[in-house]
């Protein structure tokens, strides 16, 4: 029973997709909508095909994960130190506190030009960005899951002779771990969108800027195989954070 569960849920979660693709195919082959605007997804996944093939996307594909995941490993180590520092001493967190109100709803992108004019268009803007635009989630899930431990353990490792560093690591860490978790699961999108943004505005190689460069030409074809690749690189990050956390966390689940 089990077995037909899972089939009906994954059909259930294809439909869409394959709804949108039909209805894709059938609008392009019909002539509803030029090619030069919505090229037919047979063409589209052709591209893809051939350029899988002659290893042309992988180049581009590596530039951008290279900046999200540089960028994003900055964020986390440097958010979660400060998210923890914030819910053990006081006065960090009163310097703190306005600088996470006021950045976490800010438009990242619009420090791009800043981080460009700092360092250059190659890859230090864009993982600069990516650092940016990543490291409030982190500070934030730090902040949250370590205020989570009760006090009453905190004074009885203080009473045991624990330091606060062996505090730290023996038990706020591993009780802030869900929502450390959670925080990674936030901040990859936001990492992959900023690397993609920064690419498609800043130049610099990419799959953004290959995106950009492509639909300057009208290479329409190109812009969606690209559009495409970026939409499963987002998704098999999100699945693989989904995959991880469940491993590591079958205690909590």
């Amino acid at each position: 029973m089990s077995h037909v569960k899972k089939l009906t849920d994954s059909l259930i979660a294809l439909y869409p997709i394959v709804l949108v693709a039909i209805v894709w195919e059938g609008v392009t082959r019909a002539g509803l909508v030029p090619p030069t605007f919505l090229p037919p997804l047979s063409d589209v996944l052709a591209s893809l095909w051939q350029q899988i093939v002659s290893g042309e996307i992988f180049e581009p594909l590596a530039v951008s994960l290279y900046r999200a995941a540089v960028g994003l490993l900055i964020a986390m180590a440097e958010g979660i130190v400060i998210g923890f520092l914030m819910s053990q001493i006081r006065w960090f967190r009163w310097l703190m506190n306005p600088v996470v109100l006021l950045g976490f709803p800010a438009p990242k992108v619009a420090f791009l030009p800043i981080f460009i004019l700092w360092f250059g268009i190659d890859h230090l803007s864009k993982i600069a960005l990516v650092t940016f635009t990543s490291i409030f989630p982190f500070i934030i899930v730090a902040q949250a899951g370590a205020e989570t431990v009760s006090r009453v353990q905190l004074w009885a490792a203080r009473a045991m002779g624990e330091t606060r560093l062996g505090i730290l690591w023996r038990i706020i860490l591993p009780a802030a771990f869900p929502s450390l978790m959670s925080g990674v699961r936030v901040a990859v999108p936001y990492a992959l969108i900023s690397a993609f943004t920064a690419e498609m505005i800043a130049g610099g190689g990419g799959l953004g800027g290959n995106l950009v460069y492509a639909q300057r030409f009208f290479e329409t074809t190109t812009v969606f195989t690209i559009l495409i690749v970026m939409l499963v690189a987002g998704w098999l990050a999100d699945h693989g954070i989904i995959v991880l956390r469940r491993r590591l966390l079958r205690w909590h689940n």
